[in-house]
């Protein structure tokens, strides 16, 4: 269920890990309906669930809504507490006032609940006034239609000119969801972690095993497949020393995978990474990343190692 007390005064804080449910729905890029099936994903939600991991990242825009609806349905098969993310696409046509609380509506329906935990701009657009885009949010939540409103691949100026529109409202801007690895650091590097942060905006990291690069189970004899494979090429050629590092770090955390590490140097960071769960297996080596805390040296070694073939 979803309904209950405590949604209103849960923190992204408090969350150490979500899931994220991407390829929940999706056949072009993570081939749903081929190699994994509605009964993985279930399985994954179950396992997620009672694994204490109840916060859930979907889109309108996954599997062209089917993400939502596959969760929504799932969400009525259980009595534990649910806590749903999902987002808002600006497409350019989108530009009247009702935009917004239309498409929230649609995504209701398809998840069926009456509000969500967390509302999020997808992508800045420069046809939306950012502006605009805070003052239709502050109005859903003060309907009560989300709990709490974020944002998604916002830059810092971008940020703040969120936080500072919803601050008029005296409401506080909740999250950013970028993407954060470790084989992709930008936001640390411009900056945009450090302002997030600063501001208590929770940085939520998508990607944070790289789509799967970070497991350490490709290589460029056996790349990942569909459009992976061609697109992480060169990377995939780099990444052996990084992969053996992890590898090692884990062994003297008790076996931890580098998938594993990769997930807890994130939290490490302060940030709350959202991998990717479609079947069981998944879902226990990504909760194998909680409950224990690399140290500082780790993550300073875990960091120049990542320097060297990262971005």
């Amino acid at each position: 269920m979803t309904e209950n007390s405590v949604e209103g005064s849960l923190s992204l804080d408090n969350i150490e890990i979500g899931v994220g449910a991407w390829a929940w729905g999706d056949r072009f890029f993570w081939n749903y309906g081929g190699s994994y099936s509605d009964e993985d994903i279930e399985a994954a939600f179950r396992a997620s669930l009672d694994a204490g991991v109840n916060f859930f990242d979907t889109a309108e825009v996954y599997g062209q809504g089917r993400s939502e609806q596959i969760l929504g349905k799932l969400m009525k098969t259980t009595e534990n507490s649910v806590f749903v993310a999902t987002k808002f696409f600006p497409y350019p046509w989108r530009l009247s006032k009702n935009s917004l609380h239309k498409a929230l509506q649609n995504s209701l329906n398809r998840l069926q609940v009456d509000h969500v935990y967390l509302y999020q701009i997808h992508w800045p657009l420069f046809l939306l006034p950012i502006d605009s885009l805070m003052n239709a949010m502050a109005q859903e939540a003060n309907s009560g239609k989300t709990i709490s409103v974020g944002v998604s691949n916002f830059s810092k100026s971008q940020t703040l000119r969120a936080y500072n529109a919803l601050a008029k409202h005296q409401i506080k801007l909740a999250s950013n969801q970028v993407e954060f690895n470790l084989l992709n650091k930008q936001i640390e590097k411009n900056g945009l972690l450090a302002r997030c942060q600063a501001l208590g905006v929770r940085v939520i990291a998508y990607s944070p095993l790289a789509q799967g690069l970070l497991t350490g189970k490709y290589s460029p004899e056996s790349p990942p497949p569909g459009v992976r494979g061609p697109r992480f090429a060169s990377l995939i050629k780099g990444i052996k020393p990084l992969i053996d590092l992890m590898t090692e770090i884990g062994n003297g955390h008790g076996d931890k995978t580098p998938g594993q590490v990769a997930l807890n140097w994130l939290i490490c960071k302060g940030t709350l990474p959202i991998p990717g769960a479609k079947n069981l297996k998944q879902v226990q080596q990504n909760n194998g990343a909680i409950g224990w805390r690399l140290t500082e040296e780790d993550v300073a070694a875990l960091d120049k190692a990542s320097d060297e073939v990262g971005k």
